[in-house]
C-alpha cells in the first residue's frame, strides 16, 4: 500500500500539536518609555531599534543602538527566548513584524519604544530558534495583520493580538524543523554576504576608473551632463482620482523604483487617456533617469524599455556622439552623495537645472566603452535581477519560504 503521509506527518509520527492562544502561554511587555531626543545621544545602554526587528527574523546583536537609562528607571529588558514585535507601521501588512531573541546575554538590553516583547511562561516548551520561523509564516502573519487597525498608521491591538492561536509541536519536531530551515537561511546569508563583497569591489573599481588620476592618462574634458544629451525631460502624474487613467498598458515609472538599476518593467501602468491628460511623455529606452524628489533624490537608473515617468524624474536622453549612456550612468551612480547634497528646500529636492549643470569628466568614446565593459561586469553581478547574485538570492529566499510554509503548516 502506498504511503501518502506528508513529510510533516512523518516528522510528527502521530505526536500531537498543541494549539494555544498567546494570552494562555505568555505575557507582553512594552518598549522604552519617557525618552526624549536627547536620551538617544551618547547613550550609556543598548536597545533593539525598530528596523532591527523589522529586517531580521532573529535579533542582530551587532546592530544595536544607544540610549541613556539611569539606574533607578523601571524599564523592561529583553532576554533569551523572547519574541519582539514592531508595534505599528504605515500599512497593516507590515505591522507586527517579529524577531526572536536567540542569543543569551548578561547585559541589560532594552527595546525600542515603538515595539513590544512577548515572553513565554516557564512551562512553555517553545524553542527561540523555532519561534523565529513560526511568527513569520504566512498563516500567523495573516492573524497578526488582522490585529492591526488605523488610517494613516496601523497599530497592533494587544487585546486582539493575545487571542491569536499558535501551534506548539514536540521539542524534537521543533529541533528538526529548525535544522532544515537554518540550513536554507544559511545559504541565503552566504549569497548575501558574497553580494555585499561584490558591491564593494564594484564601487572600488568604479571610483578608481572614474578618478581624475586615471582619466588624465588618456585625456578627458569636463562637460555638464546637459551637454551630453539630445534632450532632457521630466514626467508627469495623471490625476489619481481618475480610475480610468490607470491600469492601462503604458509603463509609468515612479521615483521609488529608481534604485541604481535597470528598469525592465514598472509597478504601475497608465492608459493612453491618462497619458494624454498629463504632462507625462514617452521616453525611449536607454535614458539615464535621475530621481529628484526628497528621499530618492540623486538615485539613478536606466530604462531598458520605452516608458513614461512621474514628474519627480529627470530623464537624460544621451547623444551617442557625445557620450556612452552607460558611462554616464556609472558616473551619476558614483556621484550620488554629492548630487544628493545639492538638494534644496525642506525636502532637499533636486531639479532638472541642477542635473543638467552637474559636471562629468568625459574621456574619448573608445575609453568610455572600455570603462563601461569593465564596470558592467561588476554591475550585472551585483544588481541584475535576471543574472548574477540577486537572482540566486531571490531563488534561495523563495526556496526557504516554500519549505517554511510546508514544515510549519500544522493542522
Amino acid at each position: 500500500m502506498k504511503n501518502n503521509r506528508t513529510f510533516l506527518e512523518k516528522l510528527l509520527d502521530g505526536a500531537e500539536v498543541e494549539w494555544k492562544t498567546i494570552d494562555e502561554i505568555s505575557s507582553i511587555y512594552g518598549g522604552l518609555t519617557g525618552k526624549g531626543k536627547a536620551d538617544f545621544e551618547n547613550g550609556n545602554a543598548l536597545y533593539v531599534p525598530y528596523k532591527n526587528i523589522f529586517n531580521n527574523i532573529e535579533v542582530d546583536f551587532n546592530n544595536l543602538e544607544a540610549v541613556n537609562v539611569s539606574d533607578d528607571e523601571r524599564q523592561y529588558t529583553i532576554k533569551y527566548g523572547d519574541v519582539l514585535f514592531t508595534g505599528s507601521s504605515e500599512t497593516a501588512e507590515e505591522a507586527g513584524m517579529s524577531s526572536a531573541v536567540t542569543t543569551k546575554t548578561e547585559q541589560k538590553i532594552y527595546l525600542n519604544s515603538f515595539s513590544f516583547g512577548l515572553r513565554f511562561n516557564d512551562d512553555v516548551e517553545l524553542l527561540p530558534e523555532f519561534s523565529k520561523f513560526l511568527f513569520r509564516t504566512l498563516s500567523i502573519r495573516k492573524e497578526i495583520v488582522k490585529s492591526a487597525s488605523g488610517v494613516t498608521r496601523f497599530n497592533i491591538s494587544k487585546a486582539r493580538f493575545k487571542k491569536i492561536k499558535i501551534p506548539i509541536p514536540p521539542l524534537p519536531v521543533q529541533t528538526e524543523i529548525v535544522k532544515i530551515l537554518d540550513a536554507l537561511t544559511a545559504l541565503t546569508s552566504e549569497l548575501t554576504s558574497e553580494l555585499t563583497l561584490r558591491r564593494k569591489q564594484y564601487e572600488y573599481y568604479r571610483e578608481k576608473l572614474l578618478s581624475e588620476e586615471e582619466l588624465e592618462k588618456v585625456g578627458f574634458e569636463w562637460k555638464c551632463l546637459g551637454e551630453t544629451c539630445k534632450k532632457v525631460s521630466s514626467g508627469g502624474t495623471p490625476l489619481s482620482t481618475k480610475d480610468e487613467y490607470y491600469n492601462g498598458d503604458i509603463p509609468w515609472l515612479r521615483t521609488q523604483e529608481v534604485q541604481f538599476n535597470e528598469i525592465w518593467d514598472t509597478e504601475v501602468a497608465i492608459t493612453q487617456e491618462g497619458l494624454d491628460n498629463s504632462s507625462a511623455k514617452w521616453i525611449p529606452e536607454n535614458c539615464v533617469i535621475v530621481a529628484i524628489s526628497g528621499a530618492t533624490a540623486g538615485r539613478s537608473a536606466i530604462n531598458k524599455i520605452p516608458l513614461t515617468t512621474n514628474q519627480h524624474c529627470c530623464n537624460l536622453q544621451i547623444a551617442p556622439e557625445y557620450a556612452n549612456y552607460r558611462y554616464v550612468f556609472h558616473w551619476v551612480c558614483k556621484e550620488y552623495e554629492k548630487l544628493k547634497s545639492l538638494g534644496q528646500g525642506a525636502r532637499a529636492d533636486l531639479n532638472s537645472g541642477i542635473i543638467k549643470n552637474y559636471p562629468i569628466a568625459l574621456p574619448p568614446l573608445r575609453e568610455q566603452q572600455r570603462i563601461v565593459s569593465i564596470l558592467d561586469k561588476f554591475e550585472t553581478l551585483t544588481n541584475s535581477i535576471t543574472e548574477g547574485l540577486p537572482l540566486a538570492i531571490e531563488q534561495s529566499q523563495k526556496r526557504y519560504e516554500y519549505y517554511r510554509e510546508l514544515l510549519l503548516n500544522f493542522s
